[in-house]
C-alpha cells in the first residue's frame, strides 16, 4: 500500500463524520482567491500567538516591581504590551476584512454553481419540493455554510495558535501546574465530540420547518387573491402560527441538548483554576515558583480558558454550519437522473414522425400511470389527447421532451429513441404552450424573446402579429417595454396565453405541444387565443390536450386515454359513431352540460 493510500486511510479513521472531507471539497472554490485566502488565514497565526505576550511579560514585571520593589523596573514592558496589542488589533482588522471579502466571493460562486444545478434538476425533484425547501437548500444553507466557513477556519487557527502559545507560557512557568491545566482542558473538550450526533436530527427537522415558513410567505404573495376571495386570513394565520411554534419547539430541543455545555465548561474551568490556585499557593510558599511565575501562569490560564467557556455556544453554531455544508455538498454532487448519454446524438428537426411503443410510466413506485401506451404520429399531423382528468394525457406529452423518463418501452422520433438525443437538441425541437404559461418579471418583450434570444426585430414583430398581440401592445404607453410584474400579475389570462404563443412562434420548433392552452379562458378570450393557436399549428406536428372536445374535432386523429391506457383512436367522425364509446360518452355529456347552461 502506497504512502498516499495509507494517509487517506488514516484521515478516514480520524474523520469519521466526513468534516475534513467536506472541507477539502470546497477548497477549489478558494483557489481563485488563493492569495487573499492564505493572507486571511495566515494572519490568524500571529493574532493567536500574540495572546501569550501579555501573560509572559507579567513574570519579570511582578518579580522585579511588585515583589523586589526595585527602581530598576522594566519600564519598557507596558509599552511592549500596548505595541503588541495594537499590532494584534490591526492584524485582526485585516484578517476580518479579507475573510469577509473572500467569504462573500466564495458564497456567490457557490450560489452560482447551485443555481445552475437547480436549473438542471429533474421535474420529479420539483414535484416533491416546496419553494421554502428550494430557498433553504440553494440559498440559506450556502449562507450558513460558506458565509461562516472562512470565519470558522480563521477562528480555529487563531485559537489553536493562541492555545499553543499559552500552553507554552504555562509550561515555562510551571510544568506541574501545566499538567493540571491541560488535563482539565481535555476533559472540558471531550463532550464536544458528541455534539454533532446529538443535534444532527433535530437541526435537520428545524431547517425543514424553517422552509415551511418561507413557503408560507411565498403563498401569501402568490395566493393573495385566493386568500381574500375565500376569507382564509384566520386559516392561513393559524397554519403560519403552527409552523412558527414547530420551529420554536425544535429550537428549544436543540438548546435543551446543547445548553448544558456552556455551564459545564464554566464548572470545569473553575475546577481547573481552583486546583491551580491551591497547588500554586503551596509552590510559592515552598519557593518552587516565584510570584511572577504564578501571576504569569494564572493570566495565561484564564486567557486559555476564557474561549473554552464559550465553546458550548460556538460549537453549536459550528455544527449547524457543518451540517449546512453537508447539505450544500450533497446538492453540488447530485447528478440528474435525466441526462445525456455519452454517445448522444443531435436531433436535427423532424422528418417522419413520433412513435410511442408500449410505454409504461409511474411517478411513484408500483403505482402505474401509463400502462403500455402505443401509437404513431406522422409529421405534420395534429394529434389530440382527450379523456377524464388523471388519465395520463399530460404525462404522455411530458415524456416527449423528457421532463420524465419512462419506466419501460420506447418513444421514437424518426426511429431514434428520445433518450439517444442530447437533451438540448431534443428540447430545441419542441415548443410547449401550457394552460398557465409562466411569465418572468420583466417586460413583454423580455418574455417573448425567451423563445429565441437571438431573434431579429422582424422575427419578433411577426410573432406578435401572428399571436394577435399587436392591438393590445399598441394600447400600452411603453408598448413592448411595459413591465408586467412578477408572474405577469398585471395581465389577463388571454394576454398571458398570447405571450406564450408568441414565445412559441419565435422558437419555431417543428413539434408543438398544446397542453389545455385555452381551458382556463372565457369564450371571448378563447376565440382570440384559438385563432393565434391555429396560426401557430400551421406546418407543425401538433399534440393537443383539450378538455373541451369541440376544440379538437378538426384534429387528424384523436386518442382517448382512460386510466393510463389508449382505449380509442380515430378522427372525430369515427369515434363519435362507436356505440357506447368512451369518446362518444364524453362528447355527449359535455353537449348535455352546454344545453343545460343554455
Amino acid at each position: 500500500m502506497s504512502f498516499v493510500e495509507n494517509f487517506k486511510n488514516i484521515i478516514k479513521k480520524i474523520d469519521k463524520d466526513g468534516i475534513i472531507k467536506n472541507y477539502l471539497k470546497v477548497v477549489p472554490y478558494f483557489r481563485k482567491y488563493w492569495f487573499r485566502t492564505i493572507l486571511a488565514l495566515g494572519l490568524a497565526i500571529p493574532i493567536g500567538s500574540l495572546d501569550a505576550v501579555i501573560a509572559l511579560s507579567l513574570k519579570p514585571y511582578m518579580d522585579i516591581v511588585m515583589v523586589d520593589k526595585t527602581v530598576q523596573s522594566p519600564w519598557y514592558i507596558p509599552f511592549l504590551i500596548v505595541g503588541f496589542t495594537s499590532t494584534q488589533g490591526l492584524l485582526n482588522y485585516l484578517s476580518t476584512y479579507m475573510n469577509a471579502w473572500v467569504g462573500g466571493k466564495v458564497t456567490n460562486d457557490f450560489k452560482k454553481t447551485l443555481y445552475n444545478k437547480l436549473m438542471h434538476k429533474d421535474s420529479a425533484f420539483f414535484d416533491t419540493k416546496t419553494s421554502g425547501d428550494i430557498m433553504r437548500l440553494f440559498n440559506n444553507d450556502v449562507n450558513a455554510a460558506c458565509g461562516s466557513l472562512l470565519n470558522n477556519m480563521k477562528s480555529g487557527i487563531s485559537r489553536v495558535f493562541s492555545s499553543i502559545s499559552l500552553i507554552g507560557v504555562l509550561l515555562y512557568n510551571s510544568w506541574q501546574l501545566a499538567i493540571i491545566a491541560i488535563v482539565v482542558l481535555i476533559c472540558a473538550v471531550i463532550p464536544l465530540t458528541k455534539l454533532r450526533a446529538m443535534i444532527k436530527s433535530v437541526t435537520e427537522k428545524s431547517e425543514s420547518a424553517g422552509g415551511k415558513i418561507i413557503t408560507a410567505y411565498n403563498e401569501a404573495f402568490a395566493g393573495n387573491k385566493v386568500i381574500t376571495a375565500y376569507n382564509l386570513y384566520n386559516h392561513q394565520s393559524k397554519s403560519f402560527s403552527d409552523d412558527l411554534d414547530s420551529v420554536f419547539h425544535l429550537s428549544m430541543k436543540i438548546t435543551q441538548k446543547t445548553g448544558w455545555l456552556s455551564p459545564m465548561m464554566h464548572i470545569m474551568v473553575s475546577i481547573g483554576i481552583a486546583a491551580v490556585i491551591g497547588l500554586g499557593s503551596y509552590m510559592i510558599v515552598t519557593h518552587k515558583i516565584t510570584s511572577g511565575n504564578f501571576v504569569s501562569f494564572i493570566t495565561a490560564l484564564i486567557m486559555l480558558y476564557t474561549p473554552i467557556k464559550l465553546l458550548g455556544n460556538d460549537a453549536r453554531n459550528m455544527q449547524t454550519a457543518l451540517l449546512a455544508l453537508e447539505r450544500v455538498i450533497h446538492q453540488m454532487e447530485s447528478i440528474p437522473s435525466i441526462k445525456d448519454k455519452p454517445d448522444a446524438t443531435v436531433m436535427k428537426g423532424l422528418n417522419n414522425g413520433i412513435e410511442f411503443k408500449n410505454v409504461k410510466f409511474e411517478y411513484k413506485k408500483n403505482k402505474p400511470v401509463l400502462k403500455g401506451v402505443s401509437f404513431k404520429v406522422s409529421k405534420g399531423e395534429t394529434f389530440a389527447l382527450v379523456g377524464n382528468s388523471g388519465g395520463g394525457k399530460s404525462t404522455i406529452v411530458n415524456l416527449i421532451p423528457r421532463f420524465y423518463d419512462i419506466k419501460s418501452g420506447n418513444i421514437f422520433i424518426d426511429d431514434t429513441d428520445v433518450r439517444d438525443f442530447t437533451l438540448e437538441s431534443l428540447r430545441d425541437n419542441i415548443s410547449i404552450v401550457f394552460q398557465d404559461n409562466f411569465l418572468f418579471s420583466g417586460t413583454i418583450k423580455d418574455n417573448i424573446m425567451i423563445g429565441n434570444l437571438n431573434a431579429t426585430e422582424d422575427d419578433l414583430h411577426r410573432a406578435i402579429r401572428n399571436s394577435y398581440l399587436e392591438d393590445f401592445v399598441k394600447t400600452l404607453d411603453k408598448g413592448l417595454d411595459t413591465y408586467i410584474g412578477e408572474r405577469g400579475v398585471l395581465l389577463s389570462g388571454g394576454q398571458k396565453q398570447r405571450i406564450g404563443i408568441a414565445r412559441a412562434f419565435l422558437k419555431n420548433a417543428p413539434v408543438l405541444i398544446l397542453d389545455e392552452a385555452t381551458s382556463a379562458l372565457d369564450n371571448e378570450a378563447e376565440k382570440i387565443v384559438q385563432q393565434a393557436i391555429e396560426n401557430l399549428m400551421k406546418d407543425r406536428t401538433v399534440f393537443v390536450i383539450a378538455h373541451r372536445l369541440t376544440t379538437v374535432q378538426n384534429a387528424d386523429r384523436i386518442a382517448v386515454i382512460k386510466d393510463g391506457k389508449l382505449v380509442e383512436l380515430g378522427n372525430h367522425n369515427e369515434l363519435i359513431n362507436i356505440p357506447d364509446g368512451v369518446y362518444r360518452h364524453l362528447y355527449e355529456s359535455q353537449f348535455e352540460k352546454v344545453e343545460a347552461l343554455v
